[in-house]
């Protein structure tokens, strides 16, 4: 029993109900559910170096389930992940739910971070949270029927009837769209002077995607804002319960697009944990060189497109073509460009090809050359400038609140990388710098992203200079069906192949989580396995998600003008919002 799962069976004794072990490793406890409440207040403000963050709130339908190795009886049940910074380490709280209309208490009273996460809970599942401020869809159309993550619910197209649109069904859909503001507790009037309700979005340039924006103005002063998300929700996490292990992983790809191999990093380590598979030094060097490479690609899109929306074009000309540069590297080695999806469980698809270290040491040397010219045209721009700092500010007490990570973090001056707390692929080994700023704006949040560039071109060199000798791929059976010439000798070799390449590997029954310090925060995946050759459960943990809800927090107070500067700064996109 780990240290802090006996601080809390000592407190709350009989509340616990169990103490589970998972492939992670993490302290893992099932709480009454009429006492979460209290174990998570005092998880987060009584226990000695507190889980500060809210991590993730999610859920499992366990009605399916054949292998629950001794878990209390659930018909559905809510997961809580919390992470604290000063102990660097995760803790599962896990509440089984038995009734047919299952109900828990909220924490929003806790974490306002939760409003969302409770939502999406409700939208998926249909457990309802008592005391929640606004418990209606997020993801989902209001008039959708049935909850998605269900495993009674559809999982494809050909399972349901065809898509039909008649005009009665179309007024109620534009009727169910209309913001009506009393539905907010929002008013009409401030102090006698009548406010404007304006639409933004889900077509306008500057949210990048389609994102829609209720903003409640005085005159050019945002007084309320209101996101509406889910537009771009494709069920990925559905996908993940249909598809098997290996056939998700194009899948991850597109969660978040400008990402690349890195969404696939998370996910293929989750199973790895799993299985029990070790990866070989090489193909750990490879991860990491394919994914500083994206880090920087994702970055140039966000350095470009965030000049652009401050009224700079020829930035983004130019970056954009850097960023060429990136992608032919990419296509050189993986044969695909924005979405390879290029990472297998248990290594990478091939080894690297003749010639790659000429096609990347070209880009290293040249790459410094052009960060400094953009340091030119906009960091020390004058208006840039204007329209960026003491614009959007938080602290970093705030920034945990809401569960912001990555470079909106770092920004508020707070040192947390996750390749350096929680070293996974031999990050440990590698030479470099956190960048941090100081004032959590706008502007301190462009000057980390920058300095990230940077330090990847070092991780990037340092690949290059000492990339291991050795097999690019595991072989292990999970992973590597036997090589085809042996398949010709014994009976058990040749059906051991034809199962695992027609079906696919069966994953030991277990849970696992992983995580990476993406390109826009952290990005992790939980995963489930029934002992099936699919997972009984994906859950994608997407930064995204937290930094948005985060928004109307740090808008409040500002213009339009400003919004557009912030929403820049943030650098979301869409369907790492909605997966």
């Amino acid at each position: 029993m780990t240290a802090i799962a006996s601080i809390l069976n000592d407190k709350f004794q009989d509340s616990i109900l169990s103490i589970q072990e998972t492939k992670d490793e993490f302290p893992t406890l099932w709480v009454n559910p009429g006492r979460i409440v209290d174990v998570l207040g005092f998880l987060k403000n009584e226990v000695a170096r507190p889980f500060k963050m809210l991590y993730d709130l999610t859920a499992i339908d366990e009605q399916a389930r054949n292998h629950r190795q001794g878990q209390p009886d659930s018909g559905f049940t809510v997961v809580y992940q919390l992470l604290s910074f000063e102990r660097n380490s995760f803790i599962r709280l896990k509440v089984p739910l038995t009734s047919e209309k299952p109900t828990l208490p909220s924490i929003t009273s806790i974490w306002p971070a939760a409003n969302w996460y409770e939502r999406e809970v409700y939208d998926m599942f249909g457990i309802k949270f008592q005391g929640h401020p606004h418990l209606k869809r997020i993801l989902m159309p209001q008039t959708w029927e049935g909850h998605p993550l269900q495993k009674c619910h559809p999982a494809r197209a050909t399972e349901m009837g065809p898509f039909q649109l008649p005009e009665s069904k179309q007024e109620i859909e534009q009727q169910a769209l209309q913001f009506k503001p009393e539905e907010w507790g929002l008013d009409n009037t401030l102090e006698e002077d009548d406010l404007m309700f304006l639409n933004l979005g889900p077509q306008h340039p500057g949210t990048h995607g389609v994102l829609r924006f209720v903003l409640q103005l005085d005159g050019e002063d945002i007084v309320k804002i209101i996101p509406d998300i889910g537009f771009h929700h494709r069920g990925a996490e559905k996908m993940g319960e249909r598809q098997t292990w290996h056939s998700y992983i194009p899948y991850t790809d597109r969660v978040e697009y400008l990402g690349g191999v890195m969404n696939n990093f998370p996910y293929v380590m989750a199973v790895e944990k799993l299985a029990g598979i070790t990866v070989p030094d090489r193909a750990k060097v490879i991860r990491i060189m394919m994914s500083e490479l994206f880090r920087i690609s994702s970055h140039l899109v966000w350095y470009g497109t965030f000049a652009q929306d401050l009224g700079m074009m020829t930035p983004v000309f130019l970056m954009f073509n850097d960023r060429e540069k990136v992608l032919d590297i990419v296509a050189a080695v993986t044969g695909g460009r924005m979405h390879p999806n290029w990472f297998r469980i248990g290594g990478v698809a091939q080894d690297l090809p003749t010639g790659w270290k000429k096609l990347i040491q070209q880009f290293i040397d040249y790459f410094p050359k052009r960060l400094k010219e953009y340091d030119r045209y906009v960091m020390k721009n004058g208006i840039f400038k204007a329209r960026t700092v003491g614009i959007g500010v938080y602290s970093t007490e705030e920034a945990i609140e809401w569960g912001i990570t990555g470079p909106g973090l770092r920004a508020t001056g707070f040192d947390w990388d996750f390749r350096k707390k929680q070293p996974y692929s031999g990050y440990e080994q590698f030479e470099f710098d956190v960048p941090t700023a100081q004032n959590g704006d706008c502007y301190d949040r462009s000057k980390v992203r920058i300095e990230e560039m940077r330090q990847s071109l070092r991780i990037i060199q340092q690949c290059l200079d000492n990339m291991p000798e050795g097999e690019f791929k595991s072989d292990h059976p999970l992973t590597t069906p036997p090589r085809k010439k042996h398949t010709m000798h014994d009976i058990e070799t040749l059906i051991n192949h034809f199962v695992h390449v027609s079906w696919g590997p069966v994953m030991p029954a277990g849970e696992a989580f992983c995580s990476v310090e993406a390109t826009k925060g952290n990005n992790g995946y939980y995963l489930v396995s029934d002992g099936n050759t699919n997972s009984y459960r994906t859950r994608i943990r997407t930064p995204s998600f937290p930094h948005i809800q985060f928004v109307p927090e740090i808008s409040t107070g500002y213009t339009i003008a400003d919004l557009m500067a912030i929403l820049g700064s943030v650098d979301y996109v869409l369907s790492d919002i909605d997966r």
